[in-house]
């Protein structure tokens, strides 16, 4: 397995059986991620954006085609990809800490001391600027905040694989940009390879090194591959009029509202 070929999506195809008869939410899925590497899945709703991800997590089963990581076969979810929602999905009754910690223990429990744990978690609360949070609950913090313990408790378990469900989504946009910002550091000093869900096209070209378009659904498939030829570290102020990054935000917006625009009825 050669670091070029970390993940390995080679003809995936995902059907789903419902009332109304088979659904095909995904067909003819090839693609290949780098270690390191960090990619945008963007796309109109219902392309299959989140069904992907969901398949890289092994959170479900692809009914054709395989999924590799590493070179092994994804068959199901693993410590090596931790996955971040869009929701927080923190346990309300537990400290900010305490929810950290679970994931911690649930990867490392085996084989570390208690003390190591611990010293794991407030390290992954450092990372996302929330040492001072760590004994407030859920209840107590911003939508953000939440959002960074959950990114917290994903890094915690030093995932080789970051996927990420639009994590940003519900966020106003201030908060939204600070916590890009923060995502871009925090991925230069893992080199984490990362899969993000995004409907954002500005996320996708600040944060990405590779932006890959779906057609719309159903039965969905890569449109397009997009590659992101701009140095890092990466500042949106200094990117906002460079000229390799409108380029890129053009062609992904051409691709998703001129070759891919949905036909919608006016009410």
């Amino acid at each position: 397995m050669s670091d070029a070929k970390y993940i390995q999506i080679e003809g995936v195809g995902q059907t789903f059986k419902t009332a109304k008869g088979p659904f095909v939410a995904l067909r003819e899925i090839d693609l290949t991620i780098a270690k390191g590497e960090f990619v945008a899945l963007i796309g109109h709703s219902g392309c299959g954006k989140s069904t992907l991800l969901n398949l890289i997590a092994g959170l479900t089963a692809p009914t054709s085609g395989v999924l590799l990581c590493a070179g092994r076969e994804i068959t199901g979810p693993g410590p090596e990809r931790a996955v971040v929602f869009q929701n927080h999905s923190l346990l309300p009754w537990l400290t900010c800490f305490e929810n950290v910690y679970l994931g911690v223990e649930r990867v490392f429990g085996v084989s570390e001391k208690k003390g190591s744990l611990q010293a794991r978690t407030l390290a992954a609360l450092d990372l996302v600027g929330l040492t001072h949070a760590a004994q407030k609950r859920p209840g107590e913090i911003s939508g953000g905040m939440k959002q960074r313990v959950g990114i917290a408790r994903a890094l915690a378990m030093e995932p080789k694989v970051l996927l990420m469900d639009e994590p940003f989504g519900a966020l106003d946009a201030l908060t939204r940009a600070k916590l890009q910002d923060e995502l871009l550091e925090i991925v230069a000093r893992t080199h984490s390879t990362v899969v993000m869900v995004t409907h954002d096209v500005d996320e996708a070209v600040l944060l990405s090194d590779k932006i890959v378009m779906m057609t719309n659904g159903p039965a969905a498939t890569i449109g397009e591959v997009l590659k992101v030829y701009l140095p890092r570290p990466r500042k949106r102020v200094e990117l906002a009029e460079d000229p390799a990054y409108l380029h890129c935000r053009k062609a992904v917006l051409d691709f998703l509202y001129t070759r891919q625009a949905h036909v919608e009825k006016v009410a």
